[in-house]
């Protein structure tokens, strides 16, 4: 395969993701919510530790095992509370699958939601973890769909995404005025702590809420691959392997003019297939045609 270097505003935990992985698509108009619409889409949002798991069939239908610690949105659990197609992360954990949450980000997902199931699905035993939850034929799975914020760790009970949610969770969802006063005033009393940094990106969440509907993700992802915007938080691999597949052209020749336009951070490694049908960046795989693959097949 020949090889390329392409140089982007990519961030360092790419580089902690699974060596080969499939890339997760979704439809062009799909939006990952907000942190307060996924608050709102949640019949629960619980504070558990991870206990276990229960092998299904495959691993995709494995259900992960949660002792519930505080409940912020719905019934505390009585029991275990298990949810569906959720695991723990391999031991040893050589491909950093059990990579723990950022507590100062609080926009992006997880790293895990940007390589093939769209969402964080693997965990390492003992963690603690903020769960936004639904149901579904009877069983709890994850809420909020494709790069959502569904399951992030939080070791302290005053961590800042506990605050956010916990203030998220008690707004009133038939009250849009009253709804947006609340959200200025949690704003304003949080840009008043101005000696304080974690207070400061809090602000900022409460501030992205206020500002409504994300973008469409492919729209995000279109912007980042074209230097317009940050790449999002985690999705450094899929936007180098877009950014790639992107610069082979229907003569079967690349050109590298877009990627050096890319403002210069971090290198990733990049291989193009001997046909020039496919890209490979850190493992995430695209064809020319759109269609994903996965090397461990």
């Amino acid at each position: 395969m020949k090889c390329h270097h392409i140089l982007a505003a990519f961030l360092s935990t790419a580089a902690m993701l699974p060596t080969t992985t499939q890339a997760c698509s979704v439809v062009n108009d799909y939006r990952a919510p907000t942190n307060l619409e996924l608050a709102d889409q949640s019949e629960l949002i619980l504070r558990g530790r991870v206990v276990g798991e229960v092998e299904g069939e495959t691993s995709w239908d494995d259900t992960l095992l949660v002792e519930p610690l505080e409940a912020l949105k719905g019934d505390m659990p009585t029991d275990i509370l298990e949810i569906d197609g959720a695991r723990l992360a391999p031991i040893p954990d050589e491909r950093g699958f059990g990579l723990l949450s950022n507590p100062y980000q609080l926009e992006g997902a997880h790293p895990l939601s940007y390589i093939g199931g769209c969402i964080r699905y693997m965990f390492p035993k003992g963690t603690i973890v903020l769960f936004f939850l639904e149901q579904r034929e009877g069983k709890w799975r994850p809420a909020g769909g494709p790069f959502s914020r569904w399951a992030e760790d939080v070791l302290e009970e005053d961590a800042p995404w506990m605050g956010l949610s916990r203030f998220y969770s008690t707004l009133p969802a038939d009250n849009a005025s009253r709804r947006k006063e609340m959200l200025e005033a949690e704003r304003d009393q949080l840009l008043a702590q101005a000696d304080d940094p974690v207070a400061s990106l809090m602000a900022q969440d409460v501030e992205r809420q206020l500002a409504g509907p994300n973008e469409a993700w492919n729209t995000i992802m279109r912007k980042a691959i074209e230097g317009e915007a940050e790449v999002p938080e985690g999705a450094a691999a899929e936007v180098a392997a877009e950014a790639v597949a992107s610069l082979i052209d229907d003569d079967g020749y690349e050109s590298v003019g877009l990627a050096e336009s890319m403002e210069e951070e971090t290198p990733l490694l990049c291989f193009l297939a001997s046909n020039e049908q496919a890209v490979d960046c850190d493992g995430v795989t695209y064809l020319r045609d759109e269609e994903l693959v996965d090397e461990a097949d």
